[in-house]
């Protein structure tokens, strides 16, 4: 059973991290501030991806919304269009109302507390953590991905770290190894230390601070740890899209429903279990949408782009007609297209997919 008390336990690993830090930090922005919504913005960011990608968003949303009084009174499809990219939209949906609960619920002031923090929607046990620690200084270990992998390899945890079980154990080890004087920093120093020096792959053991203690590399299983089983391959999804011009203007449909991309843009959508399609089934939904087509304007499919996401995988063929008439009310109100000039689309949220298709066709910079 390993030791309660945290400098019993292993006093080298906090002392270790806290001196190598601050040689080797990264100098980013919201490593200069005690702003929990800053801070907020910072680790929400980051979930969705890497450093160097998420800064130029973080930046972004800054300059948009300086203070969580600006991100609640943003409407939807504005904070959507700022997070395009990014994927997992649900999230900056929840963000924003995150940010109208702290508004409305505590007079715009974050809960200065762990426990008060994770009660907000949107912000689970790490995040509530990296805020407690980074703006109020609590004593409360933060447990991401680096800080699995950093302790699975220093402490020989074999546990696998894709079963729920994994957390009781990794965060009980996690709250006996932060330090009690600088909680905040000891957090940063692990997190840094995992995404710089004890990387997933090719981790730089030569100058590990805590390579004589570290159990992976004084037995060989630097590669083999932490132990994360596969999760099952996703299904593949084939959508043919019908892209509808007239003139200047691009019919998009805003989604809705419970599938992917909801409250994004894209255009009319037909889905089949196969990733073939046959003209004829083209005609007739054209035929049904009571289109006009000009067929002296008929251009062919564009190979298809593919688009992976966490669960499944799109691969999307898109099939571009011109209109020799606008399309009727009608149609408009059955299939929740409308028509959009260029300048219009570019501030529209949409699936990466769907931008990268219209920046390929330069259909945005006609």
């Amino acid at each position: 059973m390993i030791n309660t008390s945290p400098h019993q336990a292993h006093p080298f690993f906090a002392e270790a991290l806290l001196d190598w830090y601050p040689r080797h930090r990264r100098d980013l922005p919201w490593r200069h501030t005690q702003d929990p919504y800053a801070i907020w913005l910072s680790e929400i960011i980051l979930q969705q991806t890497r450093v160097q990608q998420g800064l130029p968003y973080y930046e972004r949303f800054l300059a948009a919304y300086p203070t969580v009084h600006d991100l609640a009174a943003a409407p939807e499809q504005e904070v959507l269009r700022l997070w395009q990219g990014l994927g997992y939209y649900s999230r900056a949906r929840n963000m924003r109302i995150t940010a109208q609960q702290v508004v409305n619920e505590y007079a715009g002031q974050f809960p200065g507390s762990y426990a008060g923090l994770v009660k907000l929607r949107g912000i689970g046990p790490y995040t509530a953590a990296a805020i407690a620690s980074f703006a109020f200084g609590e004593r409360v270990a933060v447990l991401d991905g680096n800080v699995y992998r950093v302790l699975a390899r220093v402490f020989g945890l074999t546990t696998d770290i894709a079963q729920p079980s994994a957390r009781k154990e990794f965060q009980h080890l996690a709250d006996q190894l932060i330090s009690v004087e600088e909680p905040a920093d000891y957090n940063q120093a692990i997190m840094e230390f995992g995404a710089i020096q004890c990387t997933p792959t090719n981790p730089d053991c030569l100058f590990c601070p805590v390579r004589e203690q570290c159990f992976a590399f004084q037995h060989g299983m630097v590669q083999q740890l932490p132990v994360k089983s596969k999760a099952k391959a996703g299904r593949t999804r084939y959508f043919h899209y019908l892209v509808l011009r007239y003139g200047g203007q691009v019919y998009l449909r805003k989604r809705t429903g419970k599938d992917i991309w909801h409250s994004l843009y894209d255009f009319y959508l037909t889905e089949t279990p196969e990733a073939a399609l046959p003209p004829q089934a083209l005609v007739t939904e054209l035929e049904a949408l009571g289109a006009q087509v000009a067929t002296n304007r008929v251009s062919e499919p564009a190979a298809a782009l593919r688009h992976a996401l966490s669960h499944q995988k799109v691969e999307a063929c898109f099939h571009e007609l011109w209109l020799d008439a606008p399309l009727a009310d009608d149609v408009l109100k059955q299939t929740g297209l409308e028509a959009y000039a260029a300048e219009q689309m570019d501030e529209l949220p949409k699936p990466v997919i769907i931008s990268n298709y219209l920046n390929k066709k330069g259909i945005l910079r006609n």
